[in-house]
């Protein structure tokens, strides 16, 4: 599943953190690769310990961690810290699968779900598409500034090279309750089912209450705690 999801529509909000991205200091985004993606990844990192790092994950994780969608697709257990990238002109990160397991000692996490916040308009770049290859397809994937792409960390994907311009993306990783896919999706459809049936039923009807024990019953039944 590869979910498109409006996660900032403010547009005042978003001209703010580009106000904060150029205070960010860079690094080469080849420190934070595993050993196989190093040979591939041609871009910059932020240095999220310092000053103006930090608050870009003190104000961006929230936004992430507590959108609806999010949530409903994700069944969050854990994200991992987030990462800024930046991607100029030749910059580029080659067909990669992301590492099934992130961090260290109590922060370590498996990564079920990865996703990419746009910071930049895609009128400001060509070129930098994320392309996702899935089971059967490929998606290309130049996101709006402020729209995120959810997916999964299993799939082989890469970004496209840069030949005009400059891409900013926040990037991260999701560890589900739900390690299945399959559970997840199940689940997400259900929360859109009983989404759009709120609209027209009272909250105590039978097919809501129903619906609500089933939700709680199968995340009894497949949820990792």
């Amino acid at each position: 599943m590869i979910l498109v999801i409006n996660a900032l529509p403010d547009a005042d909000h978003l001209a703010a953190l580009r106000t904060r991205i150029g205070m960010l200091e860079w690094r080469d985004g080849r420190e934070t690769a595993g050993a196989v993606a190093r040979e591939v990844k041609r871009n910059l990192q932020a240095a999220m310990n310092t000053a103006a790092g930090r608050r870009m994950q003190d104000e961006l994780a929230p936004i992430i961690a507590e959108n609806a969608v999010v949530k409903a697709a994700a069944q969050p257990r854990r994200f991992s810290p987030l990462m800024i990238s930046k991607t100029g002109v030749d910059g580029r990160y080659g067909a990669h699968v992301d590492n099934a397991l992130m961090g260290k000692g109590v922060q370590r996490l498996r990564t079920d779900l990865s996703f990419t916040l746009f910071l930049t308009p895609p009128s400001e770049y060509d070129g930098g598409e994320l392309v996702i290859h899935a089971a059967g397809m490929t998606q290309d994937l130049k996101g709006e500034a402020g729209y995120l792409v959810l997916y999964p960390s299993a799939s082989i994907h890469e970004v496209k090279p840069v030949t005009r311009g400059e891409r900013i993306v926040c990037v991260g990783w999701i560890e589900s309750l739900l390690a299945d896919q399959a559970q997840r999706e199940m689940l997400f459809d259900l929360e859109n089912l009983r989404t759009a049936l709120r609209k027209t039923l009272p909250s105590q009807s039978a097919e809501l209450l129903t619906l609500d024990k089933t939700i709680a019953n199968l995340l009894r039944m497949w949820a990792s705690v």
